[in-house]
């Protein structure tokens, strides 16, 4: 029905690609970057039980003098 304009590339997509060509460190900065906040090491479900096992529960206000 509608024929895709496969030939449009917008402002921003050009941007990025003329900063990557120009400084191609930057895409290592940002999978170092990635790899320090969101990629972590699988979880111990065994470690993870034992910490949440030796939790002690806090009152809802713990300033309250009883």
């Amino acid at each position: 029905m509608f024929k895709k304009n496969t030939h449009y590339v917008s402002e921003y997509t050009e941007f990025m690609q003329q900063l990557l060509k120009d400084q191609p460190e930057m895409a290592q900065g940002q999978i170092e970057g990635r790899a320090l906040l969101w990629d972590k090491a699988p979880i111990n479900l065994d470690e993870r039980q034992r910490n949440d096992a030796s939790r002690i529960e806090q009152k809802p206000y713990p300033y309250q003098a009883d």
